[in-house]
């Protein structure tokens, strides 16, 4: 009898032994890089654990981020009144369409963001619509939104400055009102120098879905 107690108890404990160790090497396992554990919800998504800060580190981290740096310093160098010269096609390979407009680009608080104001005459009618671009110290990324008078959703974009081309490339996905498909939308913007800048814009075609390139503005600057 005593000989099958120790057995059980021995196996209890084995059990309980490992059972640790699985959790602790669980545990071990949901660290990132970083050092922070998440944590598994109900729906088995992964969650980031809250990591705590104090005073000091709060306010460093804040003075980081609204620091301003070279790629605020050259968002603030587009400041000033544009014309544009706005080539478009409504299919790949369809003929394109040319239309003009005028862009005024300001700097915000302080310099931290850029506000875009655009007005064109397209497919025969007024088109307005404002963007609002930042670099984001804290992600170390460019960020847009856009919106304009052509439709009611806003256009969330990010992407980063690629020193070989000399251009900011950024990307951000909408629904399609047509077909209700979500698409990425992307955008190409290069200085040429102080007085002239382009944009391209590509995106679904309408029979294919395939990337074509849609839209093609030549900035100068306004005297």
């Amino acid at each position: 009898m005593k000989q099958q107690l120790l057995a059980i108890t021995a196996a209890t404990l084995l059990f309980v032994a490992c059972n640790n160790e699985e959790k602790t090497s669980a545990e071990s396992s949901l660290k990132d890089s970083s050092g922070a554990k998440t944590e598994i919800k109900d729906d088995g998504k992964k969650e980031q654990a809250w990591i705590p800060v104090d005073s000091a580190m709060m306010n460093k981290a804040w003075a980081e981020s609204m620091t301003l740096g070279e790629p605020h310093k050259m968002l603030a160098k587009s400041a000033g009144t544009w014309t544009a010269d706005i080539t478009m096609w409504m299919a790949d390979g369809a003929p394109p369409t040319k239309s003009t407009g005028s862009t005024v680009n300001t700097m915000l608080f302080g310099g931290l963001y850029q506000q875009s104001k655009h007005k064109a005459i397209m497919m025969g009618m007024p088109f307005e619509g404002m963007s609002t671009v930042a670099y984001d110290n804290t992600e170390k990324k460019y960020v847009s939104t856009w919106i304009d008078n052509m439709g009611s959703g806003i256009l969330v974009m990010s992407g980063d400055w690629d020193n070989a081309t000399k251009s900011l490339n950024m990307s951000g996905k909408m629904k399609n009102p047509a077909n209700g498909l979500e698409c990425t939308e992307r955008e190409v913007f290069k200085p040429v120098d102080d007085n002239h800048q382009t944009l391209e814009m590509y995106g679904p075609d309408p029979k294919t879905g395939k990337e074509y390139k849609m839209m093609e503005i030549q900035y100068t600057r306004k005297k």
